[in-house]
């Protein structure tokens, strides 16, 4: 989203690993040197409060860590689960973070619901979490303006409530999620589209209905800038399955092969060729959750998937 939108091909960003966020500060800001060195100059991070036996991340607190460590990488938080947070609080958040880092945070939001139990615990009705996150997203963005801001709706209400400083420049916020209702959410109050499992022809169609949808709203002068989750193995075929089969279901607690058409793995090359299709699609940006034999490895691989579409 800082890139010019004559820029002929993606930008692309590397999931942050455990040992990013957790190893010996010292090998942590190894890892940072080598994927600035590597040419990628975006890292994303996750969001959980207790996902599947416990298992989580502050999506906020991982970007202010990573951000504090590299003066130049930017870091999106692809997705955060806003509807489990008063947006007063994130507003506060977001202000902090973009005076300590401007510029270098991009914000994407979902609705989760993976695990309901996590919903539960948060005080919020799963059923009801699509509204309330739309309701959430108007009054954060309405209070990253830095002027006074009021809302009522029957999940939260505030008056009066002030936000300083305002980002400058602004955060984008990218919408995830699937579902017509996510892809409505995007062309009403996103920036752009963070797609997860799905093919290059449904990207391109969702491209073509945000577009429809944000015309129609009056909204069709927004530049949006759309974008594709992916999870990938790197290394010999059947090794590369087994690094992103495992992986993906110790997070998500699922068999991997429903997902499997979806989540590339293989050489740089083979996964280039595999994601080559969304790029023309209007993919413009490739967040890439590899998974590998070290991270080191899955570093140099999203650097050269990167340099092959890039061509």
């Amino acid at each position: 989203m800082h890139e010019s939108p004559t820029t002929p091909y993606p930008t692309i960003s590397v999931y942050a690993s455990p040992q990013m966020l957790s190893a010996p500060l010292a090998e942590r800001r190894k890892l940072i040197t080598r994927i600035e060195q590597s040419g990628i100059e975006h890292v994303f991070v996750g969001d959980h409060i207790s996902f599947h036996n416990g298992f989580g991340m502050d999506g906020l607190v991982d970007a202010a860590t990573l951000a504090a460590m590299s003066d130049s990488l930017s870091v999106m938080v692809g997705v955060y689960l806003l509807a489990l947070r008063h947006p007063v609080a994130v507003a506060r958040q977001l202000s902090s973070l973009s005076r300590s880092a401007p510029g270098r945070i991009v914000m994407g939001i979902g609705i989760g619901g993976e695990d309901r139990h996590e919903m539960a615990i948060s005080g919020v009705d799963a059923a009801r979490r699509g509204k309330l996150t739309n309701h959430a997203l108007a009054a954060v963005k309405g209070l990253l303006t830095g002027e006074p801001h009021s809302y009522q709706c029957e999940f939260f209400e505030y008056e009066d409530a002030i936000i300083k400083p305002a980002p400058d420049p602004a955060i984008p916020f990218m919408v995830g999620g699937r579902s017509d209702a996510a892809i409505r959410r995007t062309a009403l109050q996103g920036d752009g589209w963070l797609g997860l499992w799905c093919s290059p022809s449904r990207f391109g169609q969702v491209n073509q209905q945000v577009a429809d949808v944000a015309a129609e709203s009056g909204r069709g002068h927004v530049a949006f800038e759309h974008g594709l989750q992916v999870w990938v193995g790197f290394g010999e075929k059947q090794q590369a399955r087994q690094h992103v089969a495992r992986q993906m279901n110790e997070m998500y607690q699922m068999p991997f092969e429903p997902f499997e058409k979806y989540s590339p793995y293989g050489s740089p090359r083979e996964v280039a060729d595999f994601l080559a299709p969304y790029v023309e699609q209007g993919c413009g940006r490739f967040n890439i959750a590899a998974c590998g034999e070290s991270f080191e490895h899955e570093i140099d691989g999203v650097a050269e998937v990167w340099s092959l579409l890039a061509r």
